[in-house]
């Protein structure tokens, strides 16, 4: 690929989380890849919580642009990231993450193979005696089971490690701004860029390490949260006229039995509990959303 211009660019929306934030440019610095084929873009998504102290001894090791926004979520910070960006292909991986030396070879080298797909790569959770950041990465980890079963044909990625031209991402319009939420922005953005006739293609060795604490009711929350967008998703599929059909009962009975193939002793109780627990979560949330939506 001609490196004359950036070839990445590396966004990344960050709100009050200042030490995971140095723990997510550390890992960009220790990136087996030429400083000058990439350019990072944190967006501060408050205008209250400064992080100059945070990026300022990374400026001389990276080039670091910090742009900073009033709180409007995480579709937002990532819109005003990349729409400021100058590499051909942008990155979006979290503030909580950290990426593996090799991410970006992976990505340069998926990208001379497809360079006009929706690339998504493999999270890892970072955090394995922490049960809820466990149980809920293993969610994650059924849903890419079930979406990206063919890894050319793949149907969804989460925010925290996807890549894809900035043209493309400029012509489709971006995130959807209506989730305010870190919760469904990603799925919408995967359906509206499908539906359009975009490919997306899966590649595990492409891998970021996710280091998410989260306590019980932290899950649940999450879980909640999750609900509430997959209301907003629900419209939108209804909005375009697509199909937005329940997914066959099979699809929830093998989630719930998911945790005993990929678990170990005692764990996949737990685990296969929390699944339960996350069901329930997202219907709530469903239902509590349905019930507070406001038609604009």
């Amino acid at each position: 690929m001609n490196q004359a211009k950036t070839l990445f660019s590396i966004i990344v929306p960050t709100y009050n989380r200042p030490e995971k934030l140095a723990q997510c440019l550390q890992s960009f610095v220790e990136l087996e890849y030429p400083r000058d084929g990439f350019q990072v873009i944190v967006v501060n998504d408050s205008t209250e919580i400064s992080v100059e102290s945070t990026i300022s001894p990374f400026k001389n090791q990276l080039n670091l642009t910090l742009l900073t926004q009033p709180n409007s979520g995480p579709a937002t910070a990532r819109n005003t990231g990349a729409f400021a960006a100058e590499g051909k292909f942008l990155v979006f991986t979290d503030d909580d993450c950290t990426v593996a030396v090799d991410w970006l070879r992976n990505l340069e080298r998926r990208f001379m193979e497809t360079p006009d797909c929706l690339i998504g790569g493999r999270t890892v959770n970072a955090l394995q005696d922490n049960i809820y950041s466990t149980a809920s990465q293993q969610l994650i980890d059924y849903l890419y089971s079930y979406y990206n079963a063919i890894g050319d044909r793949a149907q969804f990625f989460t925010s925290n490690n996807f890549a894809l031209s900035a043209e493309a991402f400029q012509n489709i319009g971006g995130f959807d701004t209506t989730f305010s939420l870190a919760a469904g922005e990603d799925r919408e953005f995967c359906f509206r860029w499908l539906n359009a006739g975009g490919c997306a293609v899966y590649r595990p060795e492409v891998t970021v390490y996710h280091f998410h604490a989260l306590t019980l009711g932290q899950f649940w929350r999450q879980q909640f949260n999750y609900g509430r967008g997959a209301f907003l998703f629900g419209k939108i599929i209804s909005n375009s006229g697509a199909n937005g059909k329940l997914q066959h009962p099979s699809f929830y009975l093998n989630l719930l039995a998911y945790p005993f193939s990929h678990a170990a002793g005692i764990q996949k109780l737990l685990i296969a509990a929390l699944f339960l627990v996350s069901q329930v979560g997202i219907a709530a949330g469903l239902f509590w959303e349905k019930n507070n939506f406001v038609e604009e």
